[in-house]
């Protein structure tokens, strides 16, 4: 067996690689605090009931297990952050007013995901907490269109969706949990053979609604339009494509930004509560971010609060980031000169690099661009062009 081979679909990542990732998530992580978002670190290993609390099978099903020996309980690999900051929200922060708070961390699948060639990801997020309006999942919307920014991203798309569509639908029906993730599947991949025999079962108005999901996405005003006329008469359905409308409206303005609307795009569904969001962008067929309103998650915790947020792979980002990390360097003799060192310590301090060789000795780092020496003239050392 071949000693430095990885598990399928977990790879090294190689130094210019990591110094991009390294660098977009200092400078990310910096915007976020120019918002006023607190950094927190949740654990990679939690009780899996803690971990799995308010999300639904998908992550239970994408979850590393393992036994504690110290407890004897079953522990969970983290494969998603978003649950922990919930968590540290509702029970150890214990706050009364609006919280924001941000992460960057490792998360591993079980399985690899569907449209990825990896099982670990380098999440990072922004989440809101406190705020149960429309102006939170804007910020949290602004805010994920800034972090592509960064990344030098071009045009991005964002699919809009709302889990009070289905809330609404279904309100009169007492439907078990299997059945819903059932449904759920067939609206997804918008099956509509299946979800059609499927709904025999249900009221015709309620039928001919979920039909109507898989349909209803483009262009936002002519689905929102749409959906007013097609859809029954229900608060959370109302509430829902208002909260749409809104978000359009403001939203509209940004530029380099192409809005739509699939209101059967539902992943997330188990825990999403409200507005739903995912983000494209040319280069990548799966969404390069998701996010949405999770407002109950926290409950299960003990404190049920407002919530809004979003995530995405610090690793894919930096994959597809037209920027480029570099570094220009200066090489200096390796060798024992007290103005030497001292002329080092002064180019390292003020930012430059400075790498010291032997004599006959290349630089074989792909990280920096060696394009200057320090060379002794007289008395002193001085930056020359190689």
């Amino acid at each position: 067996m071949n000693r430095w081979l990885l598990p399928e679909d977990i790879a090294d990542v190689l130094p210019v690689e990591a110094r991009k990732v390294e660098t977009l998530r200092r400078s990310i992580l910096d915007l976020y605090q120019s918002y006023g978002y607190e950094l927190v670190a949740p654990p990679i290993l939690e009780f899996l009931d803690s971990l799995l609390t308010g999300t639904g099978s998908d992550l239970n099903l994408q979850t590393f297990k393992l036994v504690d020996q110290l407890s004897g309980r079953t522990l969970g690999l983290r494969a998603d952050i978003t649950p922990q900051v919930a968590r540290i929200d509702a029970h150890l922060l214990n706050r009364a007013g609006v919280t924001r708070l941000c992460y960057a961390g490792s998360v591993a699948h079980a399985r690899t995901p569907v449209g990825s060639s990896a099982r670990e990801d380098l999440q990072l997020g922004a989440e809101i907490y406190g705020c149960a309006t429309w102006e939170a999942d804007f910020e949290a919307i602004t805010l994920l269109l800034k972090t592509l920014s960064i990344a030098g991203l071009g045009k991005v798309y964002l699919d809009l969706s709302h889990a009070g569509i289905l809330t609404g639908i279904l309100a009169d029906q007492n439907l078990d949990k299997e059945t819903i993730e059932t449904l759920y599947g067939f609206l997804q991949t918008k099956d509509r053979p299946r979800l059609s025999q499927w709904a025999t079962c249900l009221p015709a108005n309620i039928s001919a609604a979920l039909m109507a999901l898989t349909e209803l996405n483009g262009p936002c005003a002519e689905v929102i339009s749409k959906a007013k006329k097609v859809l029954p008469k229900h608060v959370a359905i109302d509430q829902a494509l208002a909260d749409l409308e809104r978000l359009v409206a403001a939203a509209s303005s940004a530029s380099g930004l192409e809005l739509s609307i699939d209101l059967a795009d539902l992943r997330g569904y188990q825990y999403h509560s409200g507005v739903m969001f995912a983000a494209y962008i040319d280069k990548l067929p799966q969404p390069i971010a998701r996010g949405g309103r999770y407002d109950h998650v926290g409950q299960a915790f003990g404190r049920s609060r407002p919530a809004t947020g979003f995530s995405l792979d610090l690793l894919t980002l930096a994959n597809l980031s037209p920027l480029q990390v570099r570094k220009q360097a200066i090489v200096a003799p390796w060798i024992d000169d007290a103005a030497l060192n001292q002329a080092i310590a002064k180019l390292r301090s003020s930012g430059e690099v400075v790498i010291q060789l032997m004599a006959d000795e290349t630089v074989e780092a792909a990280e920096y661009a060696c394009d200057r020496e320090l060379v002794k003239q007289g008395s002193s050392w001085e930056v020359k062009k190689k």
